[in-house]
């Protein structure tokens, strides 16, 4: 990529995209093409080729997707498996179409095979059985990679694959309803630090803020996720909510005055990679790989894993939660483990650089001045 080629990012504004072009303009990228949702829905074919053909971007990061945690997807299962296959199909082909002489397509970990032998090779792709909990998000994410692949070998195109592991940074998603294990853990337990606070002025303004975000930012169903009980009428939002009603919210979402309940047993293993690494590693990978060099997919991530229990206590002590953290062992789990052999990635001259506490510390900062 020179500085001046035109490069798309799709879902500019979500955790990976907001990322990319933070490293994009850190190299001097000066044509970077971007589309709101109103201003381009990705799930209408023929919208997707009118701006393929007007804008003809020369180079293609796929990062819009709609997704979620555990929760959202097994509530929007269809959802889940029909945008993401949608979304990647009509970016894929209009690249093809129109010429894009190289795309870089997001994956996910959980593309892996449930019971997958860890740390997991990109090898082990579709040999066996996937999580039933993610399956939909799963087959939409192997449904891509296969499209790149087939694109690749019929047509000669350069679009290659590339597998993040769990992913976390400064413009995530914190909804209490549908968002990734380690944002939703951070909120949680900084609004349960202030509700054993009393401190009910700055729970106000982090409900307010998450939740009308949430609701901007929703382009799936438009649903706003500020309950309605705390509402008297149109004009009246949550800074104006009595304590009761906070209260109610909060343990709604098992935010308790001295604990914070957990889904499951807190024994799985996972792995987080800093949202700003990840796009370091995809810069890097767009300026220097191509398809022929690194095969179907590959994989992107620390190498390192803990269990949800010590990351729950990380995130604890990071900011300073005196209350409990229950787990609750009627809920799913999830993947026993997920953690990526990121050995081809190294052998290729990059590693992760943003340690898990210093990126968490980072997010939490943010947090606080909401």
């Amino acid at each position: 990529m020179e500085k001046n080629s035109k490069i798309y990012i799709s879902g500019h504004r979500g955790l990976v995209g907001s990322a990319l072009i933070r490293r994009l303009e850190k190299a001097g990228c000066d044509n970077i093409v971007t589309r709101t949702h109103s201003e381009l829905d990705l799930l209408q074919q023929s919208k997707v080729e009118k701006f393929f053909e007007q804008e003809r971007p020369e180079y293609v990061f796929l990062a819009a997707a709609k997704v979620g945690g555990i929760y959202a997807n097994n509530t929007y299962k269809a959802d889940f498996i029909y945008q993401n296959i949608i979304i990647a199909a009509n970016v894929i082909n209009s690249s093809y179409k129109y010429g894009v002489k190289k795309l870089l397509n997001l994956g996910s970990s959980c593309i892996y095979p449930r019971e997958a032998k860890q740390p997991m090779k990109e090898e082990t792709l579709l040999t066996g059985t996937l999580e039933s909990t993610n399956e939909p998000y799963a087959i939409a994410k192997i449904a891509a990679i296969k499209l790149c692949r087939y694109y690749n070998e019929q047509y000669g195109t350069n679009f290659i694959s590339v597998m993040p592991t769990n992913l976390y940074g400064l413009e995530d998603n914190f909804n209490l309803e549908n968002s990734h294990v380690l944002p939703a853990l951070l909120r949680r337990i900084y609004l349960g630090k202030l509700l054993m606070e009393n401190n009910f002025e700055k729970i106000r303004k982090n409900l307010d803020f998450y939740d009308n975000q949430s609701a901007k930012n929703s382009h799936t169903d438009g649903n706003s996720y500020i309950d309605k009980k705390c509402h008297s009428g149109e004009s009246r939002g949550l800074s104006q909510a009595s304590e009761k009603d906070i209260i109610t919210k909060l343990e709604k979402h098992l935010i308790h005055k001295n604990k914070v309940v957990i889904w499951g047993t807190g024994t799985p293993y996972r792995e987080f990679l800093y949202s700003d690494d990840l796009a370091d590693a995809c810069f890097f990978l767009m300026e220097n790989y191509d398809e022929k060099d690194i095969g179907e997919i590959i994989n992107i991530g620390t190498g390192k894993d803990l269990t949800i229990k010590e990351l729950s206590e990380l995130i604890k002590n990071i900011i300073g939660y005196k209350g409990s953290l229950v787990f609750d062992s009627s809920k799913p789990d999830g993947t026993p483990r997920k953690l990526l052999d990121v050995s081809r990635l190294n052998s290729l001259g990059w590693k992760a650089k943003i340690s898990l506490e210093d990126g968490i510390s980072n997010v939490f900062k943010k947090m606080e001045l909401k």
